[in-house]
């Protein structure tokens, strides 16, 4: 086969493949001959995003590290037979370039890559590196972060690195609100608080919105929810929701963010680093609620960097549901109320927006291809 071929290497979340998504679109409008294809995970949210385009994938059946000697054992048999059917797939290609993002699914077939001495790069959009993209380093050829505070962390590899910013869809930058608007059966008149915990949704983030309903049928009025319940949760979100006074539609995916984001007035959800650059982007302010039990906290770091430019304000995730109901009640009442408020933290994000990170891996993944 010839023309270049481009792999991506990531999965799990849709945090992994958005932005490699972002990356194999602006491929394909400078290089319409390239041949992109994804390496993700077994779960389904990697087929359920993928799928969705046009671009072709192999399932991998490696697992996440772990020192419980079973699932020790687990992990090495799976990573090694994730190497061989990368290994098989990129063999069929001639000039290929590897880019993983992150995720139990990247290491195995950078890995693979390095081992045909084919070029690898890492996008790593956290502040903070995983365990997998950290090892990925070591053989990486050119490393891209959406932070200048990432870059500390490569400083000793030989790999140059690139601070681009989050590879975004390219929708961010043309949405159509109105479209996501009538599609959802939205009220035109309202303005639209929209509720997510990300791909898989946050059954803690549900439940201290779903305890609010009552406090925030003060708003029915003039506002609306949106909110994203995760799959697992649909049921026990919508059913709460039953008796709301306050007009909501409840969803257990939807994976055109791009429109919902815009059609918002504010968010409240996660801050994974894809989400908070989707937040900025789409020029919305944001309420961030970070998952709490990363070790290396980087959602709190990433929200923080909203909170820095005045653009989002963070709610701890606390254990007990009612501190944290109240806590992001506070927040919400201020900001539902305060139009002026929400004004300056929507333009606070358009100054540090950054959509230009996509076609700039772009243009360098081409000239690695040779």
């Amino acid at each position: 086969m010839h023309g270049k071929s481009f792999f991506f290497a990531g999965g799990g979340t849709g945090g992994h493949i958005y932005p490699t998504i972002a990356v194999a679109e602006q491929l394909i409008k400078l290089e319409p001959e390239a041949r992109v294809h994804f390496f993700c995970s077994n779960r389904d949210i990697d087929t359920q995003i993928l799928s969705k385009t046009d671009f072709g994938y192999t399932n991998l059946p490696a697992k996440g590290f772990s020192i419980q000697p079973g699932k020790l054992i687990d992990f090495c048999t799976s990573f090694f037979e994730s190497c061989r059917i990368a290994n098989e797939v990129i063999n069929e290609s001639e000039n290929v370039v590897v880019i993983g993002v992150g995720g139990f699914v990247a290491a195995p077939a950078c890995w693979a890559a390095h081992k045909l001495k084919i070029p690898v790069v890492l996008l790593n959009v956290d502040i903070v590196p995983g365990r997998a993209n950290k090892i990925i380093a070591y053989f990486a050829d050119e490393i891209f972060v959406q932070f200048e505070e990432t870059a500390e962390y490569f400083a000793k590899r030989k790999a140059a690195v690139h601070v681009v910013g989050c590879p975004l869809r390219s929708k961010f930058c043309n949405p159509e609100p109105d479209k996501v608007i009538e599609q959802l059966g939205l009220e035109r008149q309202k303005k639209t608080l929209l509720i997510t915990g990300a791909s898989s949704g946050s059954e803690n983030i549900n439940d201290a919105v779903c305890s609010l309903l009552e406090k925030l049928s003060v708003f029915s009025n003039e506002w609306q929810i949106a909110h994203l319940a995760g799959r697992t949760n649909f049921e026990k979100v919508n059913s709460k929701y039953s008796d709301a006074k306050i007009s909501t539609k409840v969803l257990r995916y939807f994976d055109d963010m791009p429109d919902l984001l815009a059609a918002a007035d504010l968010v409240v959800g996660r801050s994974g680093a894809v989400s908070v650059a989707e937040y900025v982007a789409a020029g919305v302010p944001s309420i961030c609620m970070p998952y709490p039990y990363h070790k290396d906290r980087h959602q709190y770091l990433n929200a923080g960097k909203l909170v820095e430019a005045g653009a989002g304000i963070i709610v701890d995730d606390v254990p007990d549901e009612k501190d944290r109901a109240e806590w992001l009640w506070e927040e919400l009442e201020e900001l539902m109320k305060n139009e002026k408020k929400r004004q300056e933290m929507a333009e606070n994000c358009k100054a540090i927006a950054n959509l230009g990170a996509g076609l700039r891996i772009a243009e360098k993944l081409l000239e690695i291809s040779g």
